[in-house]
């Protein structure tokens, strides 16, 4: 099996639109009215938005290809608005981590994490972080996995109308 990482360029915006709409489908399906995540996912994974994403500097996404095949992205950005108490430290948000269904449990979950950690470290970063919905056991366990902690915060994550609750974890790098 043959993995590789690469930033997204402008014209695989229809590429990673499509897997983000499908990967964030099949973990939050059933969570929320099929009308509030349709809407959701036309809002936030549009060509459109996603391609006003890639084209700031400072924000980097990454797709995973397993044998040249589309398998998982991240993304990862220095923003300090969804937890303005994180400004204490250089900090770096692992904003999203995606993998589709056919490719989970083959390593590329754990290579995208150790291409963000070694961002992280590379650059000195103090801390990195993330969100993770409060029901999603087992990512959460992934990222335990990790060395990820609670951090004993939240925010709201609603899916439209639906409300839900993401847990902040982080991982201190120093």
């Amino acid at each position: 099996m043959s993995l590789s990482i690469q930033r997204v360029g402008l014209d695989e915006v229809g590429i990673l639109s499509a897997m983000a709409k499908q990967t964030f489908y099949d973990t939050f399906t059933g969570t929320c009215t099929e009308e509030d995540m349709h809407n959701f996912l036309n809002k936030y994974f549009s060509i459109e938005a996603l391609r006003e994403e890639i084209k700031m500097e400072d924000d980097f996404c990454y797709i995973a290809r397993v044998n040249d095949i589309p398998a998982g992205y991240l993304r990862f950005k220095e923003d300090y608005s969804g937890l303005p108490l994180m400004k204490k430290w250089k900090a770096l948000e692992l904003k999203r981590i995606y993998i589709l269904k056919e490719f989970q449990g083959k390593g590329v979950a754990q290579a995208l994490i150790d291409f963000f950690h070694d961002y992280a470290n590379k650059h000195q970063y103090e801390v990195v972080w993330l969100g993770v919905w409060e029901h999603n056991y087992r990512a959460q366990k992934f990222y335990a996995k990790y060395g990820f902690e609670n951090s004993g915060h939240t925010h709201d994550f609603p899916i439209g109308n639906t409300p839900q609750t993401d847990i902040w974890m982080w991982k201190f790098l120093k």
